[in-house]
């Protein structure tokens, strides 16, 4: 096997070679978290994560249980996710009597985050993770988690998204 492999290489199909091994390799990496590995409710979430607040005080998601929650990954480098911000706050306030609570999530210092909301004057419900994001499955910002009242994942987002259009605000009210 190794044999044709080298004649490959050093044929003129090379290219193609590298090609079809460059392909195999990149369709048997699963970039997506398996469903066993993700978060499936609040729950499994809470044994995985240990989440603070800014006064580093200790906060247990499951104290939300009967709300509908978003849980947004995010980081102060992060343009997309700073860029997203002023949409997730207007879509907090549109879904308030929807008995959503919103969370944003960053894996940087209690003091970074800190420093960032006071500068960009955002009031959210800022959270420090104090596992990397890697660890919680998180990789790439930003990343949301939307839970139902009954703590279940219905729904998963990566990437950047106007979060107060018609189309999402819809969405959120019946999820």
């Amino acid at each position: 096997m190794w044999r044709v492999f080298l004649y490959l290489i050093n044929s003129k199909l090379k290219k193609i070679a590298l090609y079809s091994i460059c392909l195999v390799l990149f369709l048997r990496c699963n970039t997506g978290i398996p469903e066993s590995k993700n978060f499936s409710d609040l729950e499994s979430i809470k044994f995985k994560a240990s989440f603070v607040d800014l006064n580093d005080k200790k906060v247990d998601l499951t104290d939300y249980k009967g709300k509908r929650i978003v849980i947004n990954y995010w980081a102060t480098w992060c343009g997309p996710c700073i860029k997203e911000m002023p949409s997730l706050k207007r879509a907090e306030k549109i879904l308030e009597d929807y008995n959503y609570t919103f969370l944003l999530v960053s894996d940087e210092t209690v003091s970074k985050i800190s420093t960032f909301k006071n500068e960009k004057n955002f009031n959210f419900n800022f959270l420090k993770s104090v596992k990397p994001n890697e660890t919680m499955g998180v990789y790439s910002l930003p990343t949301s988690y939307i839970f139902d009242q009954n703590g279940k994942k219905v729904e998963t987002i990566i990437g950047t998204i106007a979060w107060d259009s018609e189309q999402i605000i819809n969405k959120l009210k019946i999820l």
